[in-house]
Order: C-alpha cells, then sequence, then structure tokens
C-alpha cells in the first residue's frame, strides 16, 4: 500500500517554513538538501525536516497541506513544537 506525507521543513535559522506532500518522503528530502527543484526552498534554503504526519489516501493528504498551508505561522509552529520541541532535524 502506498503512504503518503505531508512535511514541513524550515532553514537552518528556523525562519520560513514550507509545507509539501509526497508518496516518496527519502526521494523528496534528498531533492530538498540537494536544491534539485528550483523554488521556494531552494531559494530560501528550507532543508531541514522538522515535521511529518503520514497518510493512506492521497486525498486526505492533500486536505492536510491545504489545511495547514492556510495557518498562521504560530500554529504551525505550535503544532511542529508539539512533537519536536528543539525543532532538531528529523532524520528519515
Amino acid at each position: 500500500m502506498r503512504k503518503y506525507h505531508v512535511y514541513i521543513l524550515t532553514n537552518k535559522n528556523n525562519t520560513t517554513f514550507y509545507i509539501g506532500v509526497t508518496n516518496n518522503i527519502t526521494r523528496r528530502i534528498y531533492e530538498h538538501k540537494h536544491k534539485l527543484v528550483l523554488g521556494f526552498t531552494s531559494k530560501y534554503n528550507l532543508n531541514k525536516l522538522v515535521y511529518g504526519e503520514e497518510f493512506s489516501l492521497v486525498t486526505e493528504a492533500f486536505a492536510r497541506e491545504k489545511q495547514l498551508k492556510n495557518w498562521h505561522r504560530e500554529w504551525k509552529l505550535n503544532l511542529v513544537k508539539s512533537i519536536n520541541p528543539n525543532l532538531a532535524e528529523i532524520k528519515i
């Protein structure tokens, strides 16, 4: 069964967040870390994984991504800190 991941990246100073969805978290984080895809994450050096959720249905993952993207920064920060209080990088 395929799994889908909603994840949050930040930079070394934890100043900017990026929320994404993927069906291969290992590959996707590698792409972010090595700036293989140009865009928001490469421009702002967002390559530190600090939060993730797993879903069985892609529709649920996209709905959660959309929900989180509409949240205020403080809400996102509180969510991340609820499981990762120091915003330490999560190793895959």
